[in-house]
């Protein structure tokens, strides 16, 4: 099942300042999809972390997610939504599934499962990179190995901002689905086909209802509060 529309929020959020303060909401969980994490400084060429379900999600209504990802809703050519991600997802009864998904101008997102079932504390290595010599040609990365075909995305080529951010999408419902995701050694790409350095904190995502826990700039746990 695609997760469809989770970039939103941060679109609007890098777009302009002005997008960037929090909903006005209460307490409980009430906005259709909330984030907690981090964007880059500047653009980047690819983004890359270790990423580890620190607990299993706790998913009453839609789904969880922790991913890294450049792109977004009308970020594409002529304002089309664009982007590609890859990360761990869970949904209701589900454990903790390790996905990608890439978004191409005018097509719907198209969600791909690498693995079924990662163990709670089991570490994985995920990047999204653009291939070197080949501009806005895009591949995913899994521990170091490619595991989607080459993407071409169109208008990509050093014009988007790095991001690592869970979200949770509870469907409009009042509840507050649950997820902690450790991030580590968070990497932005300088270049196409690496040239890797640490992620630059320019934006902390963090809506009512969840948190992001620092220890270095490059690392952080992101977690509900509840």
């Amino acid at each position: 099942m695609p997760l469809k529309r989770r970039l939103q929020v941060l679109a609007g959020a890098l777009a302009t300042a002005s997008l960037l303060a929090a909903p006005a909401w209460g307490a409980m969980c009430d906005s259709t999809y909330s984030y907690a994490g981090l964007a880059n400084a500047g653009t980047g060429h690819g983004v890359k972390a270790t990423l580890t379900a620190v607990s299993l999600p706790f998913v009453e209504w839609g789904h969880v997610a922790g991913w890294v990802g450049v792109g977004g809703p009308g970020m594409g050519p002529n304002g089309e939504d664009e982007w590609i991600q890859v990360g761990f997802s869970g949904f209701a009864g589900s454990g903790v599934k390790l996905y990608y998904e890439v978004t191409s101008p005018g097509a719907t997102p198209q969600y791909f499962e690498v693995e079924s079932e990662v163990p709670v504390g089991a570490p994985r290595r995920v990047a999204v990179l653009e291939m070197a010599f080949r501009s806005n040609w895009w591949r995913v990365w899994v521990d170091g190995q490619p595991v989607s075909e080459p993407v071409h995305l169109p208008g990509s080529h050093g014009t988007w901002t790095p991001m690592a951010t869970a979200e949770s999408w509870n469907a409009g419902k009042a509840s507050c689905n649950r997820f902690e995701y450790r991030f580590d050694r968070v990497m932005v790409a300088r270049s196409a086909g690496g040239g890797w350095r640490e992620l630059s904190p320019g934006y902390t995502f963090e809506d009512p209802g969840y948190q992001v826990v620092s220890r270095t700039p490059a690392s952080f746990l992101a977690t509900a509060t509840t």
